[in-house]
C-alpha cells in the first residue's frame, strides 16, 4: 500500500524524470543548430554527449555513498540545479570547451539524480517499489515524446531554438525549489513483509535446496559476466537511437528536420506502451528473464526493416516497435541479476551501472567517429551487430538461469527483492 503523505514528495521526483526526458535527447535534437552555434560537427556534438557519460561514469559511485550518508534531498536539489545550469548554459555557450565542461556537469548531475531518486522512491512507497521505480521509465518517455513536438512548435514560429532549452530549465528551478521544502521519507525505512502470494528471492534459494541434486549454482564469471555486458549492450543500442535517429530520417530516407524529429515521438511513444505492457505481463505470464531474450529478437527485426525498407512510414513503424523493445531491458537486467546473487545486490548493481555508463561514454564517441568517415547506415548497422551479442548472451544467460531455477519447482514467478 502506497504512503499518501509521500505523494507531494514522489510529484516532484517524477517531473523531474519527465524533464530528463526531455534532457536526455536534448542534444540529439538541435543537433543542426548546435553544430552551427559550437563551431563544429555531428562528431563533436557526439563528443558532448560522451562528456556527459564520463561525468556521470566517474561519480556514479561515490553519490551513492554519500546519498547513503547525508540524505537524498541534497542529491536531488542540487541534480536540478545543475541541469538547469546545462539547459541555460548550452545555447550561450561562447565555445565548444565551454559546452564540454557543462556536459561534464551534466553528467554530475544525472548521477546525482539516480543515487537519490530511486532510493527515495523505494522509501517512500516500501510495498510497491518496483511499480514506483518502473513508472520512472515512464515519465522519461513522455518527456522525450514531448521535446521534439516542442521544437517543432518553436521551429514553425521562428522562436529562437535555445527557448526549448530555457522552458525545461525554468521548470527545473522551481521544481528544485519545491522539493527542497519538502519532507523526504525516512531512509531507515525497512522492507515490508512478503504479500500473500509473492514468492522473494530468499524463498525461492530455500526452495531450491530440496532441489540440490538437481540445480546449478550461480556461477558470477559465467552469467554474471554475461548479465554485465548486457548492461553495456542495451544502453548502447538506446543511446544509438535518441543520438543518431533524425540523423538517420533525414540522411538515409530523406525526410525533413521536422519530420526526422517525430521519429523520436513515435520510439518514445513505443517506449512508453512498453511500461505499461510490463507492468501487466510480469505480474503473472512472463519471467524477466525471458523478457531480456524476447525484446532484443524484436528490436533486431525492426532494426533489419529500417535499413531494409527505405521509406518514411516503413521508419516511423521500425522507430515505435525499437522503443518498445528497447525500454525496460535494462532494469530486467538488473532484476535477473538480483535473482541469481541476491546476497550481493549492491555490489552488482555497482557493476551492472558501470557497464551502463562505459557505454554511455564510449559509444556517442565511437559513433560520432564512425560517422565522419562512413554513412549514417553504419551506425544502424553497428547496432544490429550489439543486437546480435546482446541475443546470444541472453540465450546464454536464459540457459543457466533454467539449471540454476529449475522449471519444476513451480513457485510464484513474482519476484519482490529485498529493499533493504
Amino acid at each position: 500500500m502506497m504512503k499518501r503523505s509521500s505523494f507531494p514528495v514522489a510529484t516532484g521526483l517524477y517531473v523531474n524524470y519527465l524533464l530528463f526526458g526531455m534532457f536526455n535527447i536534448m542534444l540529439a535534437s538541435h543537433m543542426s543548430f548546435l553544430t552551427e552555434h559550437l563551431h563544429t560537427d555531428q562528431a563533436g556534438i557526439s563528443l558532448l554527449v560522451s562528456a556527459m557519460g564520463f561525468g556521470r561514469l566517474f561519480t556514479l559511485y561515490i553519490s551513492g555513498v554519500l546519498s547513503d550518508r547525508y540524505g537524498r534531498k541534497p542529491f536531488i536539489v542540487v541534480a536540478g540545479l545543475l541541469m538547469a545550469v546545462f539547459l541555460v548554459g548550452i545555447p550561450l555557450s561562447p565555445s565548444f570547451e565551454m559546452a564540454i565542461v557543462l556536459a561534464v556537469l551534466a553528467g554530475v548531475a544525472n548521477s546525482f539524480l539516480d543515487s537519490g531518486t530511486y532510493p527515495a522512491l523505494i522509501e517512500a512507497f516500501p510495498q510497491s517499489s518496483g511499480s514506483a521505480t518502473v513508472l520512472v521509465r515512464g515519465f522519461i518517455s513522455i518527456g522525450a515524446a514531448f521535446l521534439p513536438l516542442m521544437i517543432i512548435f518553436f521551429m514553425n514560429h521562428d522562436i529562437f531554438y535555445g527557448f526549448s532549452f530555457f522552458l525545461p530549465a525554468l521548470i527545473f528551478t522551481l521544481n528544485a525549489i519545491y522539493l527542497f521544502r519538502m519532507k523526504f521519507p525516512d531512509m531507515r525505512v525497512q522492507s515490508p513483509k512478503e504479500p500473500v502470494g509473492a514468492t522473494s528471492v530468499s524463498s525461492v534459494e530455500q526452495a531450491g535446496k530440496l532441489e540440490a541434486n538437481d540445480r546449478s549454482k550461480p556461477r558470477f564469471w559465467q552469467e554474471g559476466v554475461c548479465l554485465i555486458l548486457l548492461g553495456f549492450t542495451g544502453p548502447t543500442l538506446l543511446y544509438i537511437v535518441q543520438l543518431w535517429l533524425p540523423t538517420f530520417g533525414q540522411q538515409f530516407i530523406g525526410m525533413t528536420q521536422s519530420e526526422s524529429l517525430r521519429l523520436l515521438v513515435y520510439y518514445n511513444v513505443g517506449s512508453l506502451i512498453s511500461v505499461f505492457v510490463l507492468v501487466i505481463v510480469l505480474r503473472k505470464w512472463v519471467k524477466p528473464v525471458h523478457i531480456i531474450l524476447i525484446y532484443p529478437c524484436i528490436s533486431l527485426l525492426a532494426f533489419g526493416a529500417l535499413l531494409l525498407f527505405k521509406s518514411g512510414a516503413a521508419a516511423i513503424i521500425c522507430a515505435s516497435v525499437i522503443g518498445f523493445s528497447i525500454s525496460g531491458v535494462l532494469q530486467l537486467t538488473l532484476t535477473v541479476m538480483s535473482e541469481f546473487f541476491s546476497q550481493r545486490k549492491g555490489q552488482i548493481t555497482g557493476f551492472v551501472y558501470t557497464a551502463t555508463s562505459l557505454s554511455y561514454t564510449v559509444i556517442p564517441v565511437f559513433t560520432g567517429f564512425l560517422l565522419k568517415h562512413s554513412q549514417i547506415s553504419s551506425v544502424f548497422m553497428l547496432a544490429i551487430i550489439v543486437n546480435v551479442l546482446g541475443i546470444v548472451l541472453a540465450v546464454f544467460v536464459n540457459f543457466r538461469y533454467s539449471l540454476v531455477f529449475p522449471a519444476s519447482r513451480k513457485l510464484s514467478p513474482k519476484i519482490v527483492l529485498d529493499t533493504k
